[in-house]
């Protein structure tokens, strides 16, 4: 199966990035999906898509207060738009000579890489090496929607996971509650977004 390009690094760190695709690209990416962004032969770092944002421009905010604007001049605005979607990606993990690490990496990925969707095997591959490490980097990020961010993150999982898909979700469901018997409040939030599943 090819690999699906979603669009290219814009900005990065350690702990997340940032990267952008033109609107024509935009029919992949969706909130919760795993990303990989190679950094090198034997190197890639792993992160799933925690925002997608579309800033306007100055001919947007022209249109938004026409009373009338054709279908033509929306769908030019949509295809030749210069102003790319942007994807806020919270980093999960890494992969160095095919061994893959739910630590976070050692360099973040650089300005212009290409950024993957992950496809159902890579996915499993990704949620299956240890014990579900990655969970406790989404709930470190305080300022993020961290009960829908793992429901749609679990629910793209499990449909990848197939026939072991119970499995996986039991166990995901288990390691959330230890990682958040001490926190309350965020668990009652995890749980309720996960009952919508």
């Amino acid at each position: 199966m090819p690999e699906i390009e979603i669009g290219r690094l814009l900005r990065a760190g350690t702990s997340g990035f940032i990267a952008g695709c033109a609107v024509s690209q935009f029919e992949t990416p969706a909130f919760g999906a795993l990303v990989r962004a190679p950094v090198g032969e034997d190197y890639s770092v792993y992160g799933l898509i925690h925002d997608i944002h579309i800033d306007d421009d100055g001919l947007v905010r022209q249109l938004v207060t026409s009373n009338h604007v054709s279908e033509e001049v929306m769908m030019d605005n949509r295809e030749r738009r210069i102003v790319p979607v942007e994807m806020s990606v919270l980093t999960v993990g890494y992969a160095l000579k095919g061994r893959i690490s739910h630590l976070l990496p050692p360099r973040p990925p650089l300005s212009l890489d290409r950024i993957f969707l992950c496809d159902d095997h890579e996915l499993v591959r990704f949620t299956d090496a240890g014990r579900l490490g990655y969970f406790r980097h989404i709930l470190r990020a305080a300022d993020l929607a961290v009960g829908e961010i793992l429901a749609a993150h679990i629910r793209q999982a499990a449909a990848a996971h197939g026939e072991n898909a119970s499995r996986w979700k039991e166990s995901a469901a288990k390691e959330l509650v230890t990682l958040l018997r001490d926190d309350y409040p965020t668990l009652m939030g995890v749980l309720g977004a996960l009952s919508e599943l």
